[in-house]
C-alpha cells in the first residue's frame, strides 16, 4: 500500500506523524513534577534534630530532600539549627551561664565556633521548663551529638550522594536575616558563598532556598541568586509587611500571591492557612490553587505523627489526604519514613 501512496497523501501523513510527535512531547514535558518528601530538621522524629546522624538516617529512609536551618556565628560561621538561641537544643546555660543577654536567651551570633562545637546538642526542650517538646522521641541526655556547620551537612549529603549514587537535595532556610543585620551580619551574601563552593549556583541546582522574611529571598535575588526560592508563611504573622503590601496577611491574597511569584517559585505555608485543624479546607483550599495558577509550587509544613489533627484515623491518611486530594507538591515532615512509603504506594 506504501508504494502506491500519492506524494501528497505521503505529505499529509508525514504533517499527521510530525503533529502526533509534538503533542505528545508537549503532554509529556507538561507533565506535573513528582511530589517531593522534605525531611523536617532531618530525620527529627527519631534523633534530635540538625544533627548529622539524623540526616544520615533520613537520608537513608529515602527523602528528597532534607532541611537546614542556618544561623552565624560571632566569627561569621553558618551552623545548622533551627533558633537564633541555642538553649532549646544544646546545654549552654550548663556550659556558659553568664552569657545570656538581657531577654535570658543565648544567642547564636554571641558564641564563637570553637565554643558552640563544645555544647552537647538534644532533643528539643521548653527552655523556660526543660520539658521536652516531644515527650515520646529520643530521651533527653542520652548518647552524644554536636551541632554541625553548614558546611559540614552538605559535605554528609553530598559524600552519600556519591557513595550511593542517588542525588538528595538539600533545603536550607535563612533564619533571622533582619535579626543578622542589626548585629551587623550580611547573612544572605555569607550564604551564597558557602552555596557557590559547593556547586549550588543554577536554577536546575538539588536546592530550594526558603524564609519568613520577604527582603530576605529579596536579598538574595538583588545578589544575583537564580536559584529556587520558596516564602514561608506562618499561620500568624512573623514578619514585618512588606511593601507595597500593608500587613503580612495580605500575602495570602491574591494580590500577595502576584507579588510572591514576582521574586519566588513556591510557598511553604502552614498546614492551617490550608485545612483547619477539625479538616475543614481555608476558602475552598484557595491558597493552594492560587499558588499553582502563578506557577508556585506548595510545601506546606509541618506533618508529624504524634501531633496531627485528631480528624484523621491515622497520619498515612492525613499525608495521603494533603498529597493527592489537596494537591500539594511536597511537605516538610519528621517522618520521613512514612511519607516515603505514602507516596511509593505501600503506606496503605
Amino acid at each position: 500500500v506504501g508504494s502506491r501512496m500519492k506524494r501528497p497523501d505521503r505529505a499529509l501523513l508525514l504533517v499527521a506523524l510530525v503533529s502526533i510527535s509534538v503533542l505528545l512531547f508537549g503532554l509529556a514535558s507538561a507533565a506535573p513534577a513528582p511530589k517531593i518528601v522534605i525531611s523536617h530538621r532531618a530525620a527529627s522524629g527519631y534523633l534530635p534534630e540538625h544533627t548529622l546522624p539524623a540526616v544520615a538516617m533520613a537520608y537513608a529512609f529515602g527523602a528528597d530532600y532534607i532541611e537546614q536551618d542556618v544561623a552565624l556565628t560571632k566569627d561569621g560561621v553558618l551552623m545548622v539549627i533551627h533558633d537564633i538561641y541555642l538553649d532549646a537544643t544544646t546545654n549552654v546555660k550548663q556550659l556558659f551561664p553568664d552569657r545570656k543577654r538581657a531577654d535570658g536567651r543565648f544567642y547564636v551570633c554571641d558564641f564563637t565556633l570553637a565554643e558552640i562545637k563544645s555544647l552537647r546538642v538534644g532533643e528539643r526542650v521548653n527552655p523556660a521548663t526543660g520539658a521536652p517538646a516531644f515527650a515520646g522521641r529520643f530521651p533527653l541526655g542520652a548518647s552524644k551529638f554536636e551541632m554541625p556547620t553548614f558546611a559540614e551537612e552538605i559535605e554528609m549529603i553530598q559524600g552519600l550522594n556519591k557513595s550511593t549514587g542517588r542525588n538528595i537535595g538539600i533545603y536550607p532556610e535563612v533564619k533571622g536575616s533582619a535579626f543578622h543585620h542589626r548585629e551587623g551580619f550580611d547573612i544572605e551574601r555569607i550564604f551564597l558563598d558557602v552555596l557557590a563552593k559547593y556547586g549550588y549556583t543554577s536554577p536546575g541546582s538539588k536546592i530550594f532556598v526558603q524564609s519568613f522574611e520577604p527582603d530576605c529571598l529579596k536579598r538574595l535575588r538583588e545578589l544575583g541568586c537564580t536559584l529556587p526560592l520558596v516564602q514561608l508563611l506562618p499561620a500568624t504573622a512573623g514578619y514585618e509587611a512588606p511593601a507595597p503590601l500593608s500587613t503580612p496577611a495580605a500575602l495570602l491574597t491574591p494580590a500577595g500571591l502576584d507579588y510572591i511569584a514576582s521574586y519566588a517559585d513556591g510557598i511553604g505555608p502552614s498546614t492551617t492557612l490550608i485545612e483547619t485543624s477539625k479538616g475543614v479546607p481555608v476558602e475552598g483550599y484557595a491558597l493552594v490553587r492560587g499558588a499553582h495558577e502563578r506557577g508556585l509550587v506548595v510545601h506546606p509544613y509541618t506533618f508529624r505523627r504524634d501531633s496531627m489533627p485528631t480528624v484523621y484515623s491515622s497520619f498515612e491518611e492525613m499525608l495521603r489526604h494533603f498529597y493527592f486530594d489537596i494537591g500539594v507538591d511536597g511537605l516538610f515532615t519528621d517522618f520521613t519514613d512514612i511519607a516515603v512509603k505514602v507516596l511509593s504506594g505501600a503506606g496503605k
